[in-house]
């Protein structure tokens, strides 16, 4: 019995299947500040985390998103696929600058690729959220956790 059961749970982890259809469990939390605007936003610190980022997810909660703290500051490339929920993303350098933000559609596998080539960490936020806050690039994140350094 305990090598069947040993089986069945390696075959479940092997399965690509066994999570596929399930949106991540909510992530740590940080409070960051774009003027005066303060946003709740989950951190993805991880490849896991990264690669999983907002999808099947249903909604956003206001002023929440997601903050991509990359794995190296570089070029960074983002899809949609399997994201339900219409999302902005902004790119932002090492001391937290805005350089660039792009509307992003849901299930979509159009890659967004970053213009600029130092990208620290992403946010993602509802899509039209930063022109809705008249948050444009130029614009600084405050709270941000370290980036990762090359």
């Amino acid at each position: 019995m305990k090598t069947h059961a040993l089986f069945v749970a390696l075959a479940l982890a092997a399965s690509p299947l066994v999570f596929a259809e399930t949106a991540q469990p909510e992530l740590p939390v940080t409070t960051l500040r774009i003027g005066p605007t303060n946003i709740r936003a989950e951190v993805a610190d991880d490849d896991a985390e990264r690669s999983a980022g907002l999808m099947f997810r249903e909604s956003l909660a206001p002023d929440s998103g997601m903050l991509f703290v990359m794995p190296s500051v570089a070029p960074a490339s983002f899809w949609m696929k399997n994201t339900l929920v219409p999302l902005s993303i902004a790119f932002l350098d090492e001391t937290g600058t805005i350089l660039e933000i792009h509307d992003m559609q849901p299930n979509s596998e159009k890659i967004i690729r970053s213009t600029f080539s130092r990208i620290a960490f992403a946010l993602e936020m509802r899509q039209g959220w930063f022109g809705e806050k008249k948050i444009w690039p130029g614009e600084k994140v405050s709270g941000l956790p370290q980036p990762t350094r090359n």
